[in-house]
C-alpha cells in the first residue's frame, strides 16, 4: 500500500484473535510485566475476575500488528493513543476492526481509529497515526 491508497473512510479487514493463556502469558513475559493476574489464575481469581487477564503492552502490540499488517512495509506507527475498557480473559476472542480517520496529505500520514471488542464489551479503542515516506511502497 502508499499513501496515495489511503481514503478516509476506508475500513480495515477484521482480524479476529482468539485470547489463550499462552498468548497471555507469553505478552507479559515479552514485556516485562511480572504482575501475577496475567500469568497465575488463582491469583487473579482473588481480585474478583474469572481468569489471567491480558496487559496494556500486549494489546498495543495487538493494535500495532493490525494497522501495521494493513497497511504494508511501507508504513511507520507515528503516534498511538490507546484505551483499555473491558478486559480479555481467557477463552475469549478479540475482534479488531478500524476505519481511516483522517490524512494528511502535506505530513503523509492517516489516522486509523481501531476498536478491538470481546464477550463483555470493547477492550481497546485506540488511534494510530501511520506515516509514509516518499515513494515508499
Amino acid at each position: 500500500m502508499t499513501f496515495e491508497d489511503v481514503q478516509i473512510g476506508q475500513a480495515l479487514p477484521e482480524l479476529v484473535i482468539p485470547i489463550t493463556a499462552s498468548a497471555i502469558v507469553a505478552g507479559a513475559i515479552a514485556t516485562n510485566d511480572f504482575e501475577n493476574v496475567h500469568h497465575d489464575k488463582a491469583a487473579a481469581q482473588a481480585t474478583g475476575v474469572p481468569d489471567i487477564f491480558m496487559n496494556i503492552l500486549t494489546t498495543n502490540g495487538f493494535v500495532q500488528r493490525f494497522v501495521t499488517d494493513w497497511a504494508g512495509q511501507g508504513a511507520r506507527i507515528r503516534k498511538i493513543a490507546i484505551r483499555l475498557g473491558a478486559p480479555n480473559f481467557v477463552g475469549d476472542a478479540m475482534k479488531m476492526s478500524g476505519e481511516v480517520a483522517a490524512v494528511d496529505a502535506a505530513a503523509r500520514t492517516a489516522d486509523v481509529k481501531v476498536s478491538g471488542r470481546n464477550g463483555i464489551g470493547e477492550h481497546v479503542s485506540a488511534t494510530v497515526t501511520i506515516g509514509f515516506a516518499e515513494g515508499a511502497r
